[in-house]
């Protein structure tokens, strides 16, 4: 059997309930390490992912906590800690993306994309930084968007929460060095089962304007965090996994 190249370590990994981080929730796990799958809402979802892993031969727990409160971000660290004795990695994948015109942004709408999509990623920085250097390393992975490059006027609020979460990651990079490493994935439009319907008119000017003709899937981001979360000579850099879409 090949050697798993994250044995023996603990991986948080923040809405991990569907989609995009259950891709990565599972893929860590398949690496070798244990995994703790927090949600928000979804909680019959994030134990499903939990019993997933398990039946696969890894650990996982599932763990409730709103990650745009402090302190419901530190008792997440301390439940890793407490159940593994450790935590090496932390993903921030939790986000919302929807649309709204700039003309009719609320304050709410705009309050929750930057809560949800930035401020919780600081604060679950924080919150595990102490763990990561307890032990005199860690890896953090940061989930941007093509949309933090990209002005899409209908998304105003997605794009500059975006943005902020690739700034944050060159300062956390600096900030956290040199037993942290900070890097963060950038992904293009990806596809689950379902969103050919919802989403149909958005996939296909998608597939049009990239060059590889094709949406992304789930494994294609976890594919990228499990590098970041294996590499030691990368930090502060952002990963665009978007088949192109921004060469065009």
């Amino acid at each position: 059997m090949p050697e798993k190249l994250l044995e023996g370590q603990v991986a948080v990994v923040t809405g991990a309930a569907k989609r995009i981080g259950k891709s990565i929730a599972v893929r860590l796990a398949a690496e070798g390490a244990a995994v703790v799958v927090n949600y928000a809402t979804s909680r019959a979802d994030a134990e499903e992912v939990a019993r997933e892993i398990a039946a696969k031969g890894g650990r996982a727990i599932a763990v409730k906590a709103d990650v745009t409160k402090r302190r419901e971000t530190a008792a997440l660290m301390v439940a890793a800690d407490r159940e593994f004795g450790r935590v090496d990695i932390l993903v921030n994948n939790a986000g919302v993306f929807f649309p709204a015109q700039f003309a009719e942004l609320t304050e709410e709408q705009w309050d929750r994309a930057m809560n949800v999509n930035l401020k919780s990623q600081y604060l679950c920085a924080q919150a595990a930084a102490p763990l990561m250097k307890r032990q005199g390393r860690g890896r953090i992975v940061n989930l941007a968007s093509v949309g933090g490059l990209l002005a899409w006027p209908r998304y105003t609020h997605y794009c500059v929460s975006k943005a902020g979460v690739i700034m944050l990651t060159r300062c956390l990079a600096r900030a956290l060095a040199p037993e942290i490493l900070v890097n963060s994935v950038a992904p293009g439009t990806i596809e689950f089962p379902g969103d050919e319907i919802r989403e149909a008119e958005h996939i296909r000017d998608f597939v049009e304007r990239v060059p590889l003709h094709r949406t992304g899937r789930g494994e294609d981001i976890a594919d990228a965090v499990a590098y970041l979360a294996t590499s030691d000579f990368v930090t502060g850099q952002t990963i665009v996994v978007d088949g192109g879409r921004i060469l065009v």
